[in-house]
């Protein structure tokens, strides 16, 4: 055991896990490619978990985190004008299509996620959620309590009602077989169902991840979350699409995941890839959503000088250089490489994804550990998850070029081989 990994293990908590049988510590990072304290280089197809948009010390980023040191300001708070954040909050409300878009900022999609159901159930006068299973939201009480995966779930306390719905589990025996068509049907017979059993009437809202992170990636067929709203309208339900994972253009086809629906929802929750590595989350909401709260408000952190900086500089580079057409063509040329192999690995059960964000899902827990050693050996840096821990699962930068992208392909099919 490392003298690192010891001291780890003696101060941090047991739940914190580490990947790899001997874990690694990252000590430099360049364009895709990270490089460990042993000197070890890995291309990274996991970007610090759907973080490092851009990869690793790009110059527009960290010019603009520079000049911002420069001026001795790193922390203000929100009682003062700060231009980062104004400029910010603009750009983020045109690019939401919400109508009338007003931004708040956090320090995490966790937060961001917390402040959503805050005005979902302050505007509703209920506290009734709506959510989907296996969907992930983060690890405070709040946000725990809409989340539905039990790896990640440490009690049933809870200060909402929260009621799950179908859309990430095809894998069921009920649902197997079944077309997106008919599966929809299915599911907002459920929708249906939930309402006019198990709730009071006054349902707050649904949160719900376009694609499911944690959950292993796992796409609900597009047009689900439209005929779900269809039925939600009715009632007034608001709609929150937590795009912590998905925004930013990464599912290649849009620039926010829910998009693919064919939605413009209530709310936007984000967070990780803005900042590329560095902490900003937020919410994106109506003003009349936004502007409900009578009590004063504040993120002591959320917004500050030096992760605006770097969330202006991480987005105006998505834009400008069209970061989501290249996330579509580098992400569909992977995916459609692991379909293909995949044909002939019966312990491959489904290659899934959209964009620079897809997955494998394997046939036992085991077979995507052995990836995870497979990859590492091999140089390329995956993640793993799923409700049962068989799946892979994969965002790397958007900035992957088409060559890397062959590679980190090639390692990944090499190590499927490897592990049969």
């Amino acid at each position: 055991m490392s003298d690192l990994l010891a001291r780890h293990r003696a101060v941090m908590p047991n739940w914190m896990a580490l990947y790899y049988d001997e874990p690694i510590e990252i000590v430099s990072g360049k364009g895709s490619r990270v490089t460990d304290a042993d000197g070890h280089s890995y291309l990274d197809f996991f970007a610090g978990i759907v973080t490092n948009t851009l990869g690793y010390d790009l110059a527009e980023v960290r010019e603009a985190v520079e000049r911002q040191l420069r001026t001795g300001v790193v922390h203000t708070s929100t009682l003062y004008l700060m231009r980062g954040q104004v400029e910010l909050a603009e750009k983020i409300a045109r690019l939401s299509g919400i109508d009338d878009a007003k931004v708040f900022f956090t320090n995490s999609g966790t937060e961001a996620n917390e402040t959503a159901l805050l005005l979902a159930t302050y505007v509703r006068k209920s506290n009734q959620i709506l959510a989907m299973r296996q969907g992930y939201h983060g690890r405070s009480f709040g946000a725990i309590s809409v989340t539905s995966n039990r790896t990640w779930k440490n009690n049933a306390l809870s200060p909402l009602s929260v009621y799950f719905l179908h859309g990430g589990d095809r894998h069921l025996p009920q649902f197997r077989g079944l077309s997106d068509e008919d599966y929809i049907k299915v599911c907002v017979e459920d929708l249906r169902h939930t309402l006019a059993t198990v709730t009071a009437g006054d349902v707050a809202a649904v949160i719900a991840e376009p694609i499911q992170g944690v959950g292993g990636y796992t796409c609900p067929p597009d047009g689900l979350y439209a005929a779900y709203q269809e039925v939600l309208s009715e009632q007034g339900i608001l709609f929150i699409a937590d795009e912590v994972q998905t925004g930013w253009g990464r599912t290649g086809q849009n620039f926010w995941g829910i998009q693919n629906h064919g939605v413009t929802p209530d709310m936007m929750t984000f967070a990780k890839g803005l900042g590329n590595g560095f902490a900003i989350g937020g919410l994106v909401a109506r003003r009349e959503l936004m502007d409900s709260l009578h009590a004063t408000g504040l993120s002591t952190f959320g917004g500050n000088p030096i992760s605006t900086a770097a969330a202006n500089a991480t987005l105006d580079y998505i834009l400008d250089h069209d970061l989501q057409a290249n996330a579509a063509k580098v992400g569909g040329q992977i995916i459609d490489g692991l379909r293909e192999a995949a044909a002939r690995m019966p312990y491959v059960t489904e290659v899934r994804g959209k964009g620079l964000m897809f997955a494998i899902e394997l046939t036992e827990p085991e077979l995507a550990a052995r990836m995870l050693e497979e990859t590492k050996a091999r140089g390329l840096l995956i993640g793993k998850g799923g409700l049962y821990g068989n799946t892979l699962r994969m965002a790397p930068p958007l900035t992957l070029t088409e060559d890397e992208g062959r590679e980190g392909l090639g390692i990944l099919v090499d190590a499927l081989e490897a592990i049969a």
